[in-house]
């Protein structure tokens, strides 16, 4: 039996965003939405590169509170989701806590990507609370 773990996601992997397919990549693997949710620390999520591509970027205390979702996986949805997010060479993978936003402020701890090599410029550029690859930004993913 594969370890089952949970995953926040909070760009391109969401429903109804351009990378959520990933999910469902390898068919014999799992996965499962469990709710919505935001992080329990502050944390710049940003949209940058000529794709438009959203990151947090690992520098607790700026920011704002990140709303995403909460998905169980096993090894296999989990190893897919490595390869698009590069990690551990461009994203990287981290154990954080969430906070359910479905009533119950129930706190999870599950896998975040991030990116922890970055220039410090990045931080001047403008920070968002929720990501959707059509939103006001204007910026398409």
């Amino acid at each position: 039996m594969s370890q089952i773990t949970k995953v926040f996601v909070y760009g391109t992997l969401k429903k109804g965003e351009p990378n959520h397919g990933w999910f469902s990549k390898d068919e014999s693997g799992y996965h499962k939405f469990l709710c919505t949710a935001e992080t329990t620390e502050k944390y710049p999520l940003i949209i940058a590169t000529k794709y438009n591509i959203p990151f947090i970027l690992h520098a607790p205390g700026n920011g704002f509170f990140i709303k995403g979702e909460v998905y169980e996986v096993d090894e296999k949805v989990l190893k897919n989701l490595d390869i698009l997010e590069e990690h551990p060479d461009y994203y990287e993978r981290e154990k954080r806590n969430v906070r359910s936003l479905n009533g119950d402020d129930e706190i999870m701890n599950v896998w975040i990507y991030f990116i922890k090599r970055f220039k410090p410029e990045l931080l001047n550029n403008p920070m968002y609370d929720n990501y959707s690859s059509n939103g006001s930004h204007g910026l398409e993913y």
